[in-house]
């Protein structure tokens, strides 16, 4: 995602941008209106001259077309009806040209902006409706009065529907293409995977085959040598090669480990691993939002991990702590946070020597691999908490079964 320092200068700078566009409508409008391309009169007195000044103050109220789009269709389009009254049916003012828009230009940027930038799109669409009402006053019928009005105030949404539709599919086609480099990446990391199991099957077929042949020879060696030293010695190697092979085949095991072969636990099981905290003597509570079925498979077996990793960690380092874990299923994103108050007592030291204490380094890895984030550290309560955003749907291979 674009940062503030990396977005346009234009995206950065909008206000400067829309102060500028406000002032050069207010130009535009006024020397258009003095030309006689709007409601200016062959003689204009002192009523003119002040509707000028307030039409100028109407088309600087742009300047507010992002954070308050209505209220400048409002600003606008309640200077158009004031203009047109005066005209008729009142005849304070008897423009040079019947058959103009008493409507200044800027109603056409103005009435780009509800659709664009009001998220009530029923408010938004009830005022450009009002405002297309008054720019066309069709109490007064002119085909011509009456088409170019619409066009007026038709281009203006047209356009914001475009680029909302467009800004849409761009944020859909992005997703798409991060979605298949994910996918990418996992069939690399399943490639690898198998391909490490290969190579630890031939490693194991090929050393075996011949450790054993060796063992087996120094087994033979110890039966028939006539000397001490050399039975001795044969023995040695007997057990060396012995030894080996038990090496070796626990070695193979590791390599052969799938990197999901502990049971494929998934979201689904998180009540019973916090019920079994719970169990254990420490207050864990559990709070799930949306529905868990949003999570694709792996994206729950990290999820599940995040959760156990966590609790382990309050059960190691903050007994009697109160444990709350909140997982938070959307159609985009997996929101887990496992929040621990401070603890109430001094953690065992044995317990705390236990494990490798690569527990949260390796569930950082595990979420960069599915391109979520993850951060762990203490809390403005003096507790500690774990947070994670992950994608909701990630692809695999089961995924697809």
């Amino acid at each position: 995602m674009t940062s503030r320092d990396e977005a346009p200068w234009h995206l950065r700078h909008w206000a400067i941008v829309d102060a500028a566009i406000a002032a050069f409508f207010v130009l535009l409008d006024t020397v258009l209106t003095l030309a006689g391309t709007t409601w200016w009169p062959e003689r204009p007195g002192a009523l003119a001259w002040t509707m000028l000044g307030l039409q100028a103050l109407a088309c600087a109220s742009l300047a507010a077309r992002r954070c308050a789009p209505i209220a400048v269709v409002v600003v606008l389009g309640a200077f158009t009806l004031a203009i047109t009254l005066l005209i008729h049916p009142f005849g304070a003012l008897t423009p040079a040209h019947e058959n103009n828009l008493w409507a200044p230009f800027a109603t056409v940027l103005a009435a780009y902006g509800p659709l664009f930038y009001q998220q009530n799109r029923r408010a938004a669409f009830v005022a450009l409706a009002v405002f297309t009402l008054i720019v066309m006053r069709p109490w007064q019928p002119s085909w011509t009065v009456l088409t170019i009005g619409l066009l007026r105030t038709a281009v203006g949404p047209l356009l914001a529907l475009y680029f909302e539709a467009r800004r849409k599919l761009v944020l859909a086609l992005t997703e798409r293409a991060e979605r298949a480099e994910r996918e990418r990446h996992l069939l690399a990391e399943r490639a690898r995977a198998e391909e490490r199991a290969r190579l630890a099957g031939e490693m194991h077929d090929v050393v075996t085959h011949r450790v054993s042949l060796m063992a087996l020879q120094a087994g033979a060696l110890r039966m028939t040598a006539t000397d001490e030293a050399t039975r001795k010695a044969a023995e040695d190697l007997r057990q060396a090669g012995c030894q080996a092979l038990d090496e070796l085949r626990d070695l193979v095991g590791i390599l052969r480990t799938e990197p999901e072969g502990d049971g494929s636990p998934s979201v689904a099981e998180l009540p019973t691993l916090v019920a079994e905290s719970a169990g254990a003597g420490v207050d864990a509570e559990l709070l799930e939002e949306g529905d868990p079925g949003l999570a694709s498979p792996v994206v729950g077996r990290t999820a599940y991990r995040i959760v156990r990793e966590a609790l382990t960690n309050a059960h190691k380092h903050a007994p009697g702590a109160k444990v709350e874990v909140r997982v938070h299923y959307e159609e985009s994103q997996v929101r887990i946070a496992v929040h621990n108050t401070p603890p109430t007592a001094r953690p065992s030291r044995e317990l705390v020597q236990t494990g490798s204490g690569l527990g949260i380094v390796n569930l950082r890895q595990r979420v960069e691999v599915l391109r979520g984030t993850l951060r762990a550290g203490s809390a403005p309560d003096g507790g500690f908490c774990v947070e994670a955003t992950l994608p909701a749907y990630v692809p695999t291979a089961e995924s697809a079964v």
